[in-house]
């Protein structure tokens, strides 16, 4: 994402939060966005059932929770530290102002939703037309060196990925042992070697 530069850079507050706590929650007002200098942020939602559904993941130079706070909403999702994070906090207030005095931070914010509004099309696009093996095969791709076999070593707990990729453990688990028996992977606790990648990027549609 774009690095704020010094003018932008000091309308920030800098804050720090041990692993695990909140930098919002779902419902309360949007008063604040953040920019993650260190750590990384998962940003859930909570079904009625009580499951937890991954949205996204932000790490070092992602900004978070600015759309909603120029519209003055409240927050749709709860955002927590995975990770001893370090952040920038902008009050929406503040910002809009300097964003009538000075067109450089007019510019550098509307260059930044416009990117936003791209990753999240193409976000909603992957999880609304791509199936749960897709969408694995498409995160394994990712994680792939590129050559013709490849390990990749989870960089997150499976329970955390099903969330990632927008679908249950249980499928999550299931979509796992059937790459596994169509010969695609072999899966040694957090590390899967990829047997076939050329397979797997066709099963992932690139």
């Amino acid at each position: 994402m774009s690095r704020p530069g010094p003018g932008i850079e000091s309308l920030g507050v800098p804050r720090g939060y041990p692993a695990g706590a909140l930098l919002f929650q779902a419902g309360s007002p949007a008063a604040e966005f953040f920019y993650v200098t260190s750590g990384g942020v998962r940003v859930y939602k909570v079904d009625e059932q009580g499951r937890e559904l991954e949205v996204a993941r932000f790490g070092p130079g992602d900004f978070l929770g600015e759309a909603v706070a120029f519209a003055g909403g409240r927050y749709p999702f709860n955002a927590q530290a995975v990770a001893q994070t370090h952040a920038l906090s902008y009050s929406a207030a503040n910002v809009l102002r300097a964003i009538d005095t000075h067109p450089e931070a007019a510019r550098f914010f509307i260059e930044l939703l416009a990117r936003k509004c791209l990753l999240l099309g193409g976000r909603l696009e992957s999880l609304g037309l791509r199936t749960v093996r897709q969408r694995l095969a498409r995160y394994l791709c990712a994680n792939c060196a590129g050559g013709q076999v490849c390990v990749v070593t989870l960089a997150v707990k499976k329970g955390e990925l099903a969330r990632l990729l927008g679908t249950a453990s249980e499928t999550l688990s299931r979509t796992f042992r059937q790459l596994r028996t169509d010969g695609l992977i072999e899966v040694r606790g957090p590390r899967i070697r990829i047997k076939d990648c050329a397979r797997l990027r066709a099963e992932a549609g690139e």
